[in-house]
């Protein structure tokens, strides 16, 4: 059963409809399923699709009746009382102006969408990447990791529980002059967060997965306490396919809670014995026995190999990504290392190694 909403397009300029519909597609939550440039188009495509909800520009509103359940978007470039009144008298969720309101628009457009508890039935699973060492590469684990899910059509959601430095935003690109929205815009919500407050302030990746950012503010920082992540965890579990944990080192309240929550935990280990030693010992203090799958990062050449993982820790690595001198020349420029060769591979079966009984 499709996980997303099906949506079909009637817009007048087809240069709008085209941004549109590849913006759309590009979230993961929304598909393209037919354009119509008239009403009696429109007609049509409704009765053969039944999608999800009709995106429509004023002009191309269709009346309620030829709806057939759908919801109706309308966008426009520019905002009139006219289009406004034609939008309430065909009965529309909600007007969004394009391109400047095309976040709220994809967001209204994931919500008219079959939900994960009709379409699945429980939550999504939680996979924390905690690297005990620095310098091991969580933070690049995790960060690829969310991209080989979303290449596999797997909704996912990455969130950084690095709350001081945020290094996952840099990971991934995120424009520092840019003002995001974090995880701390959820904090005064309280108790009354619920999955649709952690959709809107996603940042979306290129790459197709969605992610829920930390301050990188000492000041924001201070706002912030393991409750509000527990409950953004629990709410965000409840709408895509996977979440994955960017696990910063220090073994603090926010780090121990999304270790608690975590089904897996994938430790990052270098071919060292510093790794193994802070590995060994963050395991026994946090209490993560029986849920630690080991991910050998950055092999090359040493006097430890992968095999001394089971030797030491008494399971096998799920996976060996290979070092490779591009990673660090990406990783300087915000941008995450093509899914192909060695450790494109190689983090491809991480991916689907994850979604396997542990």
């Amino acid at each position: 059963m499709e996980e997303v909403a099906r949506i079909v397009l009637a817009l007048e300029s087809p240069d709008v409809a085209e941004e549109v519909m590849h913006f759309l597609d590009r979230t993961g939550r929304a598909r393209v399923v037919g354009t119509a440039a008239d009403a009696s188009q429109l007609a049509e495509a409704v009765r053969q699709l039944e999608p999800d909800a009709v995106v429509a520009a004023p002009a191309l509103v269709p009346s309620r009746g030829t709806l057939n359940g759908s919801a109706l978007l309308v966008v426009d470039t520019s905002q009139s009382v006219g289009a406004l009144r034609r939008a309430i008298r065909a009965g529309a969720s909600g007007f969004y102006l394009w391109p400047a309101e095309r976040e709220e628009l994809a967001i209204a457009a994931a919500r008219v969408g079959p939900t994960r508890e009709e379409s699945v039935g429980e939550r999504a699973p939680v996979l924390a990447v905690y690297a005990p060492r620095g310098g091991s590469g969580g933070t690049f684990v995790a960060t690829h990791l969310a991209a080989a899910f979303a290449k596999r059509q797997r909704r996912c959601v990455l969130v950084d529980l690095d709350v001081l430095f945020g290094d996952a935003s840099a990971a991934i690109g995120v424009p520092a002059d840019e003002a995001v929205r974090t995880i701390a815009d959820l904090a005064p919500l309280g108790e009354e967060l619920a999955p649709h407050h952690v959709e809107e302030v996603l940042w979306r990746h290129p790459k197709g997965f969605a992610a829920l950012l930390a301050p990188g503010d000492g000041h924001l920082s201070q706002r912030l306490g393991a409750e509000t992540y527990r409950a953004a965890i629990s709410a965000v579990r409840r709408s895509c396919d996977v979440v994955v944990l960017h696990v910063p080192r220090a073994l603090d309240e926010i780090t121990r809670s999304g270790l608690e929550l975590a089904d897996r935990v994938l430790v990052v280990l270098g071919l060292d014995v510093l790794s193994f030693r802070d590995a060994k010992r963050a395991i026994e203090v946090a209490g993560l026995d029986g849920k630690c799958s080991f991910v050998v990062n950055r092999a090359g050449r040493s006097e430890i190999a992968p095999d001394d993982v089971e030797r030491v820790f008494g399971q096998p690595p799920i996976v060996v990504i290979p070092s490779d001198r591009a990673v660090g020349a990406a990783q300087d420029h915000g941008r995450l290392v093509p899914m192909r060769g060695r450790v494109g591979r190689a983090l491809d079966r991480l991916a689907q190694r994850t979604q396997e009984p542990s």
